[in-house]
């Protein structure tokens, strides 16, 4: 009896493990990243140094993605400029040229005539 008791209680621990598994799952599954949102060609690096929407109609969580990640960039360009004693958009550009020179084949680049090109 007590181990029917034991074994029914683990049923219904496994179960609720799984919903919440099952139920992350999901929400990885529809959030936005930035490789992804690159990959498809919603999103693209700027020598400005920071991400700028590609598709004006991406979903919010691709929009999402490009305040977060902006917001993040602009903090340690920030925290950079102070340190080196120099204006935070030189940081900015410095590093924007660093990752549209690093952006892969196939991704898209904004130049400095605010256009868009497929490298």
């Amino acid at each position: 009896m007590g181990r029917q008791i034991r074994f029914s209680k683990l049923l219904r621990s496994s179960a609720l493990w799984f919903s919440i598994l099952l139920l992350l799952g999901a929400f990885a599954a529809t959030a936005a990243t930035l490789d992804g949102a690159k990959s498809a060609g919603q999103i693209g690096e700027s020598v400005d140094g920071y991400v700028h929407l590609v598709d004006k109609n991406a979903p919010a969580d691709v929009k999402a993605v490009v305040k977060d990640v902006n917001n993040k960039r602009r903090e340690k360009y920030q925290s950079i400029a102070k340190k080196r004693g120099v204006p935070v958009e030189d940081v900015a550009t410095l590093a924007g040229a660093k990752l549209v020179e690093r952006a892969p084949a196939g991704q898209y680049v904004m130049d400095s005539n605010a256009k868009w090109r497929k490298k």
